[in-house]
């Protein structure tokens, strides 16, 4: 399944406002199931502090005794070599993209592929609070308390078959608003992509997330 986001022509939806759109990158069903998912993420004037925008959420025990990375860390240490491939650069530029109205296409081994309005997608879903600690291969870690709900409940709405293999991500591609996808020195292929075996994706640790410390995702961290 393969998931693509249209361009922003389509229709904005009136159930959500701007700041309630989230999108998260990389990142639903494909080589048997792929998703070409980028959350859309609200603007975030000032990555300094948290946005205005809270989330209703529940609380869970995952990673409760774990000390928090700060707000300011998380949001201005950033991999996203689309905005550029210095940390920084996503917290400098991510404003420059558009992420309302956001629309997410599903397409491969799924029964109900097509193409979603982002809020419909969100429509119902009950959120919660995940601490997970993050370790990157570059060898840095963060703790994030993290907003959203299990990638599991998402994909079986989809109603994957038996065919479906892999959840594959697609990311958005839109050089006029990624500055990084237009630089002459990047070397890698875009769009970007990404993949999760079946097992992996439908794992209920496997977290789709939205916010971050009880606010709407910031664009940086998208």
């Amino acid at each position: 399944m393969l998931i693509k986001v249209p361009p922003a022509s389509l229709p904005k939806s009136s159930e959500i406002t701007a700041e309630s759109v989230y999108l998260n990158r990389r990142q639903l069903i494909g080589a048997s199931l792929s998703a070409a998912a980028m959350l859309a993420l609200p603007a975030c004037a000032d990555a300094s502090a948290p946005s205005q925008s809270s989330l209703k959420f529940s609380k869970t025990s995952f990673g409760k005794s774990e000390k928090l990375t700060p707000y300011d860390d998380i949001t201005q240490y950033n991999n996203f070599y689309e905005f550029g491939t210095d940390k920084t650069d996503p917290a400098r530029y991510a404003h420059e993209m558009t992420v309302d109205p956001w629309s997410i296409a599903v397409e491969g081994h799924a029964e109900k592929a097509g193409v979603y309005q982002l809020e419909d997608i969100l429509k119902g879903v009950q959120l919660e609070e995940r601490i997970y600690r993050f370790r990157c291969v570059e060898a840095w870690s963060m703790v994030v308390p993290w907003i959203g709900f299990s990638l599991s409940d998402l994909l079986k709405r989809f109603a994957p078959t038996s065919k479906a293999k892999y959840v594959f991500f697609e990311t958005l591609y839109r050089p006029k608003e990624m500055r990084g996808q237009r630089s002459s020195f990047s070397t890698i292929e875009w769009p970007y992509v990404e993949g999760l075996r079946m097992d992996e994706a439908m794992n209920p640790l496997t977290i789709l997330a939205v916010g971050l410390y009880g606010e709407v995702l910031p664009k940086q961290n998208g």
